[in-house]
């Protein structure tokens, strides 16, 4: 729980709608309108993180992408960094940049082919990527800097030990020789390093930390000379590499850690998410590149707000205010019920599943009373709907498994929203993502829309 010492009373909870509704600004997630006065709220932010309280909710997943086109093309941002994998991610980066012989963002879309496939491989990001495409060619014919589309994740693990022993096999025979020695020590685990994390834990087998952090320092050693041998493009496909093998050392302390404390893994996890975003920024510092982040409210709201930050856990938005301060603007997003994208379990079939109506003294709730459709509220104004949400709540978070029959100990936290977020959107209904691969179930008999198939 958070300490309630400097929480403030506010209003009588019969009055707090009136007074939401007061400060509200409406939006319509369809046609974009209300989105530029968002957008203005952003102001000089050079980090602008975009929540979500689902993995699988279109409404989340359009406004996020319209506003972040917004701020590519209104601000000048130039990183789209997600909560996906690098390796898969620099695939559709280079559709993106019109540097790789995919045809569609489809196809280029097609590396994410783990659990959670429908988390990338969706109609909106789909077409964020085409639109994405047509801007950098544009900005190309002009001369101006394009945007790219990165992954800050650390799950990839082997294909990330593939991409590297790519690389090197192109530039230098003997330097990727020593690189098949070093990763050598995750083979015998086959493709879940699940497997040696535990086999580590138990004393199974010793350690990869050392020769992945050897790798590392050793590619970053050899920078200019690889280099100055790889030819066109080298920057940019060393910086790809370098990055793999960042995220590999990280992933082998994160796969021990999962048999030690869920704490610790959570915690290298989210500080790998920010290592890779700063290592994204210090690339464009001369240009004064600036990022936006795609990532669940979890992981872009401050945890030192909830619950989380109470037992212990970081998280990337509260890493970014603790470095940026007021240049980062964190955005979360809610929903009171509709349909959501999700699994029963971990690597489960994608199903469209019904999101009961938020329980009473959540946040979600509360925000459902004021009547309205979609608003977003300013959460950094002094004024009584900000003193309101300047309390605790409970907070409802759906990732890529959705477990209604156990929703409250399943889904919900304690939360302050007003310092967990500096501006908070709400969609009241909400709609199912829709995967590019159509494999969706409908739930049940719930009236809900099957996705057409081949969509």
């Amino acid at each position: 729980m958070i300490p309630h010492d400097d929480l403030p009373a506010g209003p009588p909870c019969t009055e707090a709608w009136k007074v939401i509704r007061q400060e509200a600004r409406l939006l319509n997630p369809e046609t974009d309108a209300g989105l530029e006065e968002l957008c203005s709220a952003v102001g000089d932010a050079r980090l602008v993180l975009i929540g979500e309280a689902t993995h699988g909710t279109h409404e989340f997943y359009a406004l996020r992408a319209a506003l972040t086109r917004m701020l590519i093309g209104r601000k000048g941002f130039s990183i789209v960094a997600v909560e996906a994998d690098w390796p898969d991610a620099f695939r559709a980066h280079r559709y993106a940049a019109g540097q790789s012989g995919d045809s569609s963002p489809e196809e280029a879309l097609s590396g994410f082919h783990r659990f959670p496939q429908w988390m990338w491989r969706n109609s909106v990001v789909a077409e964020f990527l085409e639109w994405l495409k047509t801007h950098n060619r544009k900005a190309a014919l002009a001369g101006e800097p394009g945007a790219g589309f990165f992954g800050l994740d650390l799950y990839s693990l082997h294909s990330s030990i593939g991409a590297v022993l790519d690389y090197l096999d192109k530039t230098d025979a003997n330097a990727a020789r020593g690189a098949r020695e070093r990763y050598k020590c995750f083979g015998q685990f086959g493709q879940d390093p699940r497997d040696y994390g535990r086999a580590v834990v138990l004393d199974e087998k010793e350690s990869c930390e050392e020769a992945v952090t050897t790798q590392l320092m050793d590619l970053l050693a050899q920078r200019q000379d690889l280099i100055t041998k790889d030819g066109a493009a080298a920057g940019e496909e060393f910086f790809s590499t370098e990055q793999n093998a960042r995220l590999i050392k990280n992933a082998e302390g994160y796969y021990r850690s999962l048999y030690q404390s869920h704490r610790n893994s959570w915690n290298l996890r989210d500080s790998h998410m920010f290592e890779i975003l700063g290592q994204l920024l210090e690339r464009e510092r001369r240009t004064g590149g600036k990022a936006v982040v795609w990532a669940h409210n979890s992981h872009v709201g401050d945890a030192r707000a909830t619950e989380m930050g109470q037992q212990g856990d970081l998280n990337v938005g509260q890493l970014v205010r603790s470095r940026f301060g007021g240049r980062a603007c964190l955005i979360g997003m809610t929903t009171f019920s509709g349909s959501v994208t999700a699994a029963r379990d971990w690597n489960d079939p994608a199903e469209h599943r019904r999101v009961l109506p938020a329980q009473p003294g959540s946040v979600e709730a509360l925000l459902h009373t004021v009547g309205l459709p979609a608003f977003w509220l300013d959460l950094r104004r002094k004024n009584e709907a900000t003193e309101i949400l300047n309390r605790e709540y409970t907070g409802r978070a759906i990732g890529v498994v959705y477990r209604p029959e156990t929703e409250r100990w399943s889904h919900y936290f304690h939360t302050v929203p007003a310092r967990q977020f500096d501006l908070l959107v709400h969609i009241d209904h909400t709609r199912a993502l829709r995967p590019l691969n159509g494999n969706a179930a409908l739930e049940g008999r719930d009236g809900l829309d099957t996705f057409p198939s081949g969509q």
